[in-house]
């Protein structure tokens, strides 16, 4: 089996197709050596591994069957090396489920399930994920309810003294909505089920057919607070795809946008935890601290989120040496600003007692079921995209990665502290040393290319995006996955708050604040 390295353009014709068993043994074998599942989903149609793979006639599309079945993608990450693997096989209408092994395949094998109707035998908890009209003919695989999005049947623990709790959609606060229901005995939760779907867009079907004018538009607002992370890993795709070389200029301010992003969310988040146990001082400093991170953005691009600011080939905006020495000052207050109110954090007993040992997630837990980001970072993974694959200027300038140990809400507050400091101190150092010449690429936006397969990996603020694309005979897409940080880290959520007090619950949410919308694509 070939391997290659993130922002990769794999032929189709390049990935040997497996019979079913040989591919979950090379799945199950590479997670058990420490391989990471990036992606694993399906385009219809495809013949089988016999007939010797993809053909210029097999197109497949979102809304058909042909008689082939249904081809399944894995693309498993080898943080080690750097190198990226994919696999391929064809299957009808079930497959022995990997999740009693691989607690991290669950949620992929149960999407499988409720998109294509192609049951994974063995599944421990076959539910529905989003709650999505599936896109195949055939038998329901959903009889138990009715479809309607939040009704299912949901664990229940029995017993006299156990009670349950359950939370939203609709919330209190200006949020977006998820339903949460707890297993309680007294105050003290046994288990904790979190049911979404009630801010799918379907986006990965909509981009079926592909690209479009709408396509960079889908990327922009997939998770509206990662903008520059999911834009950036299609434009990687795409210039893989197309050997596009992008310029060192605007591979400079691509990452700086990138960590402007991280540093204006982790700086909110910090804040919101100081609200969460009504530490004022704190949340009030970061809320207008985080502003002034988004206006650094603006300062590069016109828009605080960067939404039109990377595009095919680089940039689209330019920082001449007189915005760059304005970004370079505000940044430098912004450093001085948030050192003052985050450390009143770590000085401040009453927050330190509700903080630490509250929600913890065990390493061992964390790599199981496949957690990403600051949330597995804090838990002792030692895991980042922008070290483990890197791509375009972490090549040339790497970034340090920030651990913690505990895996409690502490680990995961200090875990954003310190990737604060560090992305900051980055991007001084990289407009320090700003490149002359161009930002972006001469000429338009190409095509993609027929019959690949594209991987590309980013470190978003929550950790590791994944956007996998298949592309058919005429260039359009056949398959398009995009694998949000959160899709992980819910039931991460799920898992910190085992054995806790239900009132930490929201300490515990905020410490992941994860995506509604980035899980429902």
């Amino acid at each position: 089996m070939s391997t290659w390295q993130n922002a990769c353009a794999i032929p189709l014709a390049g990935i040997e197709p497996l019979s079913v068993w040989d591919f979950q043994d090379c799945v199950s074998v590479g997670l058990m050596k420490g391989a990471q599942l990036l992606a694993l989903f399906a385009a219809n149609g495809g013949p089988s591994a016999a007939d010797g793979g993809p053909s210029a006639d097999d197109s497949p599309s979102a809304e058909a069957a042909p008689v082939g079945g249904l081809r399944l993608y894995a693309v498993l990450g080898h943080p080690g090396s750097g190198l990226i693997e994919p696999f391929s096989t064809v299957v009808d209408d079930s497959f022995l489920s990997l999740s009693p092994i691989h607690p991290q395949v669950q949620l992929f094998e149960r999407e499988l399930a409720e998109k294509f109707r192609v049951k994974p035998q063995g599944h421990p908890w076959l539910k529905p994920v989003r709650f999505e009209r599936p896109h195949r003919d055939g038998a329901d695989l959903w009889e138990d309810h009715p479809g309607t999005c939040g009704v299912a049947d949901y664990f229940r623990i029995a017993g006299e003294e156990i009670h349950e709790v359950a939370v939203g959609p609709v919330h209190a606060g200006i949020i977006e909505p998820g339903h949460f229901r707890f297993q309680c005995h007294g105050e003290t939760v046994y288990h904790l089920e979190i049911s979404l779907g009630y801010q799918h867009r379907g986006i990965e079907r909509a981009l079926i057919g592909g690209p479009s004018a709408r396509t960079l538009h889908f990327m922009e607002t997939a998770a509206g607070d990662t903008t520059i992370g999911h834009t950036l890993a299609y434009c990687q795709a795409l210039e893989a795809a197309r050997g596009i070389e992008v310029p060192a200029r605007g591979r400079v301010l691509r990452g700086v946008a990138l960590e402007l992003e991280r540093m204006a969310n982790h700086i909110g988040d910090l804040g919101a935890l100081a609200g969460d146990v009504g530490f004022l001082p704190t949340q009030s400093f970061c809320g207008r601290i985080r502003g002034d991170v988004l206006n650094l953005t603006a300062r590069l691009c016109g828009n605080r989120f960067g939404r039109g600011f990377v595009r095919p080939g680089g940039c689209t905006f330019d920082s001449e040496p007189g915005r760059t020495r304005e970004i370079v000052r505000a940044l430098e207050q912004v450093v001085v600003d948030a050192t003052g109110a985050v450390n009143l954090l770590w000085q401040s007993s009453s927050v330190l007692e509700r903080f630490e040992e509250t929600g913890p997630v065990s390493a061992e837990t964390a790599a199981r079921i496949g957690m990403v980001g600051p949330a597995a970072r804090a838990s002792g993974l030692d895991q980042d995209v922008r070290r483990d694959y890197p791509a375009g200027i972490y090549i040339d300038a790497p970034i340090p990665v920030a651990l913690g140990a505990t895996g409690d809400v502490f680990a995961r507050a200090r875990v954003r502290w310190d990737e604060i400091r560090n992305s900051a101190e980055w991007i001084l150092a990289r407009l320090a040393e700003l490149p002359a010449g161009a930002v972006c690429a001469p000429g338009p936006v190409p095509s993609w290319p027929a019959d690949v397969l594209t991987v590309s990996l980013t470190e978003g603020w929550r950790g590791r995006i994944c956007h996998a694309a298949v592309t058919g005979a005429d260039g359009r897409f056949a398959a398009y996955k995009m694998v949000d940080p959160s899709f992980f880290n819910w039931f991460g959520l799920a898992q910190a708050l085992r054995d806790q007090e239900i009132s930490d619950f929201p300490l515990c949410n905020k410490s992941f604040n994860l995506s509604y919308c980035g899980h429902d694509l």
